[in-house]
């Protein structure tokens, strides 16, 4: 098996990884366009993590950090690569920045009916907290 490549996205790699999540992320977000993926790398550079094997994009995770909480979005994996280690790897380089960073605790989007993604982040060490919803209200039409 070919080896595994962690490393930050590039403006080069925007592209790519749009077209990634349409085959291998769950759900949309309003920030899926280039304009705001962009705009996440051009502010944090090394938020948005890419693995690699044989030179092809096989899982993403962005790993923003606020200065204050660590939060963790758009984990995904393409389907021909789950299930080898691939998220693992991408969250153990989530965690490490976040420790670097100076962060205590992390918090993942998990989106309520992916149960392959709930098996995931618990496996990962990660646990749902009943008490808080997420509120949202969208800043543009």
């Amino acid at each position: 098996m070919t080896e595994l490549r962690i490393r930050a996205a590039t403006p080069e790699d925007l592209d790519t990884v749009l077209a990634f999540w349409k085959v291998a992320a769950e759900g949309t977000s309003i920030s899926d366009d280039r304009g705001g993926v962009e705009r996440l790398v051009a502010r944090d550079p090394e938020a948005l993590i890419l693995a690699e094997r044989g030179g092809e994009l096989a899982g993403t995770v962005i790993a923003g950090f606020d200065g204050w909480r660590c939060h963790l979005y758009r984990l995904a994996v393409h389907p021909d690569h789950r299930r080898q280690g691939i998220a693992s790897a991408l969250l153990a380089a989530a965690e490490e920045r976040f420790v670097t960073l100076g962060g205590r605790r992390a918090d993942a989007m998990v989106l309520t009916d992916n149960e392959t993604a709930h098996h995931a982040w618990g496996a990962a060490g990660y646990a749902p907290e009943e008490q808080w919803r997420r509120w949202v209200k969208p800043l543009i039409d």
